[in-house]
């Protein structure tokens, strides 16, 4: 199955602008082939595609001598491939076009020489000269299908909501989401979302799958209900400038970019912005959060983050952390242990009245908004997950950060500070059991997180995340020194004592 699309390209700059969008969407592993006749447009295609990885002008000379450019500092690596002097097809083994395939995009000229070694998965660009312009016919097999189908959505999207919009690639996360930042001629700027539907596949025996288990966001429309309710409380969420709820995409507010775990002495000293951070939480406690919110004339309910949710994530320790430190399978008994051992200190959290609880409310989340006033200086961004759950969840996740060092110092005098709020509000607030609960659900969290990055490592090629292990496992260590925790404390000494968890 393919898809097809064409552009026609009247001068350089549209060439240019053509390259800049597919470099939003091409990754390091990628197949780009280009082909057409001699001046059609393949080379100044590719020196666009190439400098729009790149942070600094550069120059791109053709390999047309050389065979092959290498690029290894642009924002992926680029494999820049020129076979017009390809006279054996054994010279391209010798390039080294399979071995560079999985870390490099792979951008080829002339790629039609290769004819049935082309990979499966790949995009073809075909020139022709037409007139002074110039015609890309553009062709996606395999995943690029799907891909370059939806990249011409996005581009008639944005033309109908941002039109003349310039579009730069912004850094996203660890899901399949992808973010663009819209730039107006007058310097105003928003962000472009796009979050396609999950398809995840259902378990061969009829189960839910993980997502459904712990109630991850289905869709966009979650993003759209979330953010609606924050803003309409008084909170800093993104607005929805425009949106599309069946395609998964919107255009949202641009909070710029002074991310929590980039400002100067985050996490060493008390400062201001995660002092105002703690006090959003204490505030969101003491509201009465709604368990639907209605958007696009449907309704989004606001799921539960019970036992069975909360197990699920641990049990990521268990499926993908455990097998990552030891090279083996988890016994049955030690996993139906670690299970039984949990279940009780779950059930324990559930016994407060829940709240709205973001679930990812840490530094690379929050966004310091500095002209606002109040608790409205806390941008928060990353919202679809939210539910209904402990407040201790959302304050474990900002003061144990697991990609920012946080000082024991200060999460001691933030959760102080935290209390204290609490307690200004109202009188009757159960410090001890908070604590408890604290206690509790930054074990839970940092036991998912430790499974997530081991399977965001062994399954998705992620390894970065493996560096803050050591970090997550001593968030784990000094939350098991509770006394509620206990005996899982010992099952920890006993099967992944800290030496162990962070020898990855």
């Amino acid at each position: 199955m393919t898809f097809e699309h064409s552009w026609l390209l009247k001068s350089e700059d549209e060439t240019a602008a053509l390259a800049r969008e597919f470099s939003l969407f091409a990754t390091a592993g990628d197949w780009i082939g280009l082909s057409g006749d001699l001046g059609a447009g393949k080379t100044t295609f590719a020196r666009a595609l190439i400098r729009a990885y790149c942070s600094e002008p550069v120059d791109v000379p053709s390999p047309t001598f050389t065979l092959v450019q290498l690029y290894d500092e642009t924002r992926i690596p680029v494999a820049h491939f020129d076979l017009y002097r390809l006279e054996e097809m054994s010279e391209a083994d010798e390039l080294g076009l399979d071995d560079l395939a999985g870390s490099h995009l792979i951008l080829t000229e002339w790629a039609e020489r290769l004819e049935d070694r082309l990979p499966p998965d790949r995009l073809m660009i075909d020139w022709q000269i037409s007139g002074e312009a110039r015609t890309a016919k553009v062709t996606g097999f395999g995943v690029w299908q799907a891909r370059l189908e939806r990249m011409v959505r996005v581009a008639r999207f944005v033309q109908d909501n941002a039109p003349g919009h310039a579009r730069e690639f912004l850094q996203g996360d660890a899901s399949a989401r992808r973010y663009e930042r819209l730039i107006a001629d007058d310097g105003q700027s928003s962000l472009l979302m796009d979050m396609p539907a999950k398809t995840e596949p259902k378990p061969a025996d009829g189960s839910a799958s993980y997502s459904q288990q712990v109630h991850l966001a289905e869709d966009i429309r979650a993003v759209l209900a979330v953010n609606k309710e924050l803003v309409a409380a008084g909170y800093s969420a993104p607005a929805i400038l425009a949106a599309d709820i069946e395609s998964g995409f919107a255009i949202v507010e641009d909070f710029g970019d002074a991310v929590f775990g980039t400002l100067e002495n985050y996490g060493s000293k008390v400062t201001l912005p995660i002092k105002t951070a703690v006090e959003v939480l204490a505030d969101m406690a003491g509201r009465n959060w709604p368990c639907t919110v209605g958007v696009d004339d449907q309704v989004h309910t606001m799921a539960a983050f019970d036992e069975s949710a909360l197990m699920a994530e641990a049990d990521l320790l268990m499926g993908w952390f455990w097998p990552l430190v030891t090279g083996t399978e988890p016994a049955a008994d030690r996993h139906s242990e670690f299970t039984a051992l949990w279940q009780p200190l779950l059930q324990q959290v559930q016994q407060e009245e829940p709240v709205w609880v973001m679930r990812d409310y840490h530094s690379p989340n929050l966004i310091w908004l500095d002209q606002r006033e109040g608790n409205a200086r806390v941008g928060i961004i990353d919202t679809q997950d939210a539910v209904l759950g402990s407040p201790a969840y959302d304050l474990a996740a900002l003061l144990q950060d697991a990609r920012v060092d946080v000082s024991v110092a200060v999460e001691r005098k933030l959760l102080d500070h935290y209390a204290a709020c609490r307690r200004a509000c109202d009188p009757s607030f159960d410090e001890t059991g908070f604590r408890t609960s604290y206690a509790i659900l930054g074990a839970q969290r940092a036991a998912k997180i430790l499974g997530i990055f081991a399977r965001l490592s062994k399954r998705d090629g992620k390894h970065g995340y493996l560096r803050h292990i050591p970090r997550v496992s001593a968030i784990l260590e000094r939350n098991l020194q509770h006394s509620v925790l206990a005996d899982l404390k010992t099952w920890f000494e006993r099967y992944l004592p800290a030496p162990l968890r962070e020898a990855v």
